[in-house]
């Protein structure tokens, strides 16, 4: 039995690496070969501060998500919860802030359960794996089993954040993607990538198409929070920010100059 697991897993490889060099020649040379792409709960609602789950935005999210994959990237994810409850809004408003992150993890993984399901309608293996224990719904975060899953072609979601209260869900993006080896760390938000002042607040605001590490911390630039690109700067991992408008992901993984690069060399 052992014998036939392992060679079934042999040939799962092979067909999984032929599957992505007709998908590198169909499609153009891959720049980047495993991501992690964080995407905020805002994404999944359809619109900026609103509530829950839209099922038309989830939908047309695993749709393109589908076409990245397709591509033969692999693919993680960390999907905030902003959708459904902020932890800093809770302890702003009187609750205890460890108890109101631990409230944020769980909407965390509401929010990949769904994008779960969405992508496996989409005729995509995904697993959800969890930094608190929830066996029930979920699997256990690992990291040697989490590269595993990327390995032999799943998406892999990240939920809960890092399992512990005080860090965003970028710091946990930012270590997820150290941990599993990604090229790349992908922030999608609503804007076109990092500007040098709130483009909101003064329409002059310029868009920069690269940056470094120490620029974007010097500035106090707000699109990722300094935990987490203090952490990529520590391990070299490259910022790609760009707008979550269709067909960017796949842009950006194939070397598009879309959004804002931040890196160690500019």
């Amino acid at each position: 039995m052992r014998l036939c697991r392992q060679h079934c897993d042999s040939r799962a490889r092979r067909l999984r690496l032929a599957f992505v060099d007709e998908a590198q020649a169909a499609s153009g040379k891959l720049h980047y070969r495993r991501v992690l792409l964080k995407l905020s709960g805002e994404a999944l609602c359809g619109q900026e501060g609103g509530f829950g789950i839209d099922t038309a935005t989830l939908h047309a999210t695993a749709s393109e998500l589908r076409e990245v994959h397709a591509t033969g990237v692999q693919i993680g994810i960390v999907v905030g919860g902003g959708n459904i409850f902020r932890g800093l809004r809770g302890a702003s408003q009187g609750m205890d802030r460890a108890q109101s992150d631990y409230m944020g993890m769980l909407a965390t993984v509401i929010n990949s359960l769904a994008l779960q399901d969405a992508l496996e309608r989409c005729n995509v293996a995904t697993r959800v794996m969890t930094a608190l224990d929830i066996k029930q719904v979920a699997e256990p975060y690992i990291r040697r089993r989490a590269i595993r899953h990327l390995e032999r072609g799943h998406v892999v979601i990240f939920a809960a954040g890092t399992g512990n209260p005080y860090f965003s869900t970028d710091t946990a993006a930012a270590l997820r993607a150290t941990e599993i080896r990604a090229d790349g760390l992908f922030k999608a938000t609503k804007v076109d990538g990092v500007y040098d002042r709130d483009p909101k607040r003064d329409p002059s605001a310029q868009l920069l198409s690269r940056l470094s590490y120490d620029r974007f911390l010097e500035k106090k630039l707000g699109v990722m929070d300094s935990t987490a690109v203090t952490l990529c700067r520590e391990n070299g991992l490259p910022i790609r920010v760009f707008k979550m408008t269709p067909g960017n992901i796949r842009r950006v993984c194939l070397g598009g100059d879309v959004g804002t690069t931040v890196t160690g060399d500019v």
